[in-house]
């Protein structure tokens, strides 16, 4: 789980912008099963993606989805077909999104986000009530299960 978070790390070092989804903002928000992977959605744009390169090149990051493992490498005219990309860095998997099933594109993905102040520092995440729409249209059982802790944990009195 370290290295999934130094992943993060890197992302806001070179100010990527992004929001954290997924298993590790399920995480961030209390629920106790593990993930293997960062999942974040983020706009598909020219500076943004070449931040991202920027912050993962000395990571050695690969397309984890294409048998050969070809090197991740921004290309002219690349940027324009991007819709997704699946990474394999030496810190782990990096899955990046520019939609998310049952919350939506990147701009409707962030109005539903929240700033969580995580060991790494802030960190725009999406909301439990985004994660729950989200895994509920993925409808995996992994996903069923962080749904019932994520509604525990919203239903959770307040302790304050």
């Amino acid at each position: 789980m370290e290295a999934l978070t130094r992943i993060l790390e890197r992302l806001n070092a070179y100010q990527v912008e992004y929001v954290l989804v997924g298993g590790l903002a399920a995480v961030a928000h209390g629920v106790t099963l593990v993930t293997r992977d960062v999942d974040v959605c983020l706009p598909f744009t020219a500076e943004n993606l070449g931040r991202l390169a920027q912050g993962l090149a000395d990571l050695h990051p690969v397309h984890r989805m294409t048998p050969q493992h070809l090197p991740f490498v921004l290309e002219p005219g690349l940027v324009q077909r991007l819709k997704h990309l699946f990474l394999q860095t030496d810190f782990g998997a990096l899955d990046c999104l520019d939609e998310i099933a049952g919350a939506g594109n990147y701009s409707a993905v962030k109005q539903r986000s929240v700033i969580a102040d995580l060991p790494i520092g802030p960190c725009r995440m999406l909301s439990i009530e985004g994660l729950i729409d989200s895994k509920q249209a993925l409808n995996r059982t992994q996903d069923k299960l962080a749904v019932v802790q994520l509604r525990a944990i919203l239903d959770r009195p307040s302790t304050q």
